[in-house]
């Protein structure tokens, strides 16, 4: 028996089909909540599972890709993209995306956030990012990702 897609993996789907990805969402029957159990679900190196998160980036809202190794170093980016760097609140997060924390997909958003990807995602020849709800998850790679979501890469350690 098979089972429909969440709403919001339909509409991060969708998106990514307008933005030329096969916008295949695979559904896990486990959870893939934090980066060691989705690396552990799609047989992937932490480092190459991609944690949505969404900053403030001195008053205004940006998303920030980043691999699922590390924490940002919010003040060493922060000096990079000139600004102070906070991490927004997680009402604001799921207002401008639409989406649960923890599951945020890089796109599919209702709001056009500015996206920042980490440059550790570039060791990475496939990425699995969240497709918008709890255990989806779609596959892509580094330049892919900077092309659907439009993003600019950063250190951001």
């Amino acid at each position: 028996m098979s089972r429909s897609l969440h709403p919001n993996a339909t509409h991060v789907a969708d998106t990514l089909i307008a933005r030329g990805h096969h916008g295949l969402i695979l559904a896990h029957p486990t959870p893939v909540d934090t980066p060691g159990l989705a690396a552990a679900a799609v047989h992937a190196d932490v480092g190459a599972i991609v944690e949505a998160r969404v900053y403030l980036l001195d008053d205004d809202p940006v998303l920030l890709l980043v691999s699922g190794a590390h924490p940002p170093h919010l003040e060493h980016t922060a000096a990079r993209l000139d600004g102070i760097l906070t991490v927004a609140p997680e009402d604001l997060a799921v207002e401008v995306t639409g989406q649960p924390t923890g599951s945020i997909a890089p796109v599919g958003h209702p709001t056009n956030l500015p996206t920042y990807l980490d440059r550790a995602l570039a060791r990475f020849p496939v990425l699995w990012a969240s497709g918008g709800c709890p255990g989806t998850l779609f596959r892509t790679s580094f330049p892919e990702l900077l092309r659907i979501t439009a993003g600019i890469d950063v250190d951001v350690d």
